[in-house]
């Protein structure tokens, strides 16, 4: 599906949900997300950095293209053993899933020979498996697929009408061409987007109803907070989202995608344990563990222990595809 077809009918939808009562709006999404998942239990996933900064792509959002001086430095792709030892750091630490990201607009069929051997590695350590490394050829997804890749991160972004402000290396159409692909071999689709960038709400509503006209939805919608980061375009637009807001976010993502596992992502350091407890009332049931998200700060592990056992959460085991 392009992005010119996403279907506009269900705007109003999401408008109408977004616009609802705030204790109408939790009812409606909790009641949805009981129906699909244990209201109790939250994914965890890690985040790694495998080959860091030197992207070829002008994102006005990232540290690690190369349009930008932000103080990010251009690495190698890791060794397989150091990756694998940071998933036995992250299982250690209670992390379920193990993400993967490497700062490529797309990889050279060279480096899959090491992403491969990292995937298997993971996978072998009983934790799920996720890699975003830009866009893919439908050989590159089949190669994955085969190392045993559970999920393939590659989001949206924002909406369709909002993205050509915040990049111009690649369509939206691409990144929409690469899930096709990556749903075409058989491996979970991770796909969500970014507020705080400037857009205006009806850009974030635009977005989610973007992703739920993908048939079938992302089996995981990360939605993320931008953080500010010096030196990249998007600084200039630079806003604080606002928490009920975000949160209202979140329940219409639930309710337009009830069976989608929803993370909060980027940007949960900021918000309040209160406003987190929101979150997951509304329907969020995914979070990224660890200090550091690629390049951006996240929550301490202990306070993120801390605010689950205050809330009777329970982190969910790790399922791998079979």
């Amino acid at each position: 599906m392009s992005a010119a077809t996403a279907r506009p009918a269900a705007e109003t939808r999401a408008r109408g949900l977004y616009d609802l009562p705030l204790p109408e709006l939790m009812f409606r999404a909790q009641a949805v997300h009981r129906a699909h998942f244990d209201a109790c239990s939250v994914e965890t996933a890690q985040l790694l950095s495998i080959k860091t900064g030197g992207c070829p792509e002008d994102c006005g959002y990232c540290s690690q293209s190369a349009h930008h001086d932000t103080g990010v430095a251009a690495t190698r792709l890791m060794d397989v053993e150091a990756v694998l030892a940071e998933a036995r750091k992250a299982k250690a630490g209670g992390a379920a899933r193990f993400c993967m990201g490497a700062a490529w607009r797309a990889p050279k069929d060279r480096d899959l020979d090491a992403v491969c051997a990292m995937i298997s590695g993971v996978r072998a350590l009983g934790l799920e498996t996720c890699v975003t490394l830009g866009m893919l050829t439908p050989v590159q997804v089949d190669r994955l697929s085969a190392a045993g890749l559970d999920y393939y991160n590659h989001n949206v972004d924002t909406s369709p009408a909002y993205y050509p402000r915040i990049t111009s290396t690649r369509t939206l159409d691409d990144r929409l061409e690469t899930l096709g692909h990556v749903r075409a071999g058989g491996i979970k689709v991770c796909c969500g987007g970014i507020v705080g960038m400037g857009e205006t709400i009806e850009d974030r509503l635009a977005m989610l109803e973007l992703l739920a006209g993908l048939d079938p939805h992302p089996e995981s919608v990360p939605l993320n907070m931008w953080t500010p980061i010096e030196g990249t375009p998007v600084k200039a637009f630079e806003e604080k989202v606002d928490p009920i807001a975000f949160v209202r976010l979140v329940a219409v993502a639930r309710l337009l995608m009830p069976r989608s596992v929803v993370r909060l992502s980027a940007g949960r350091h900021t918000l309040s344990d209160e406003a987190q407890a929101l979150c997951f009332l509304a329907g969020a049931n995914s979070i990224f563990v660890g200090d550091t998200l690629l390049t951006t700060p996240n929550m301490e592990e202990s306070r993120d222990a801390v605010l689950l056992a205050r809330l009777g959460l329970r982190p969910a085991p790790a399922q791998p595809s079979a």
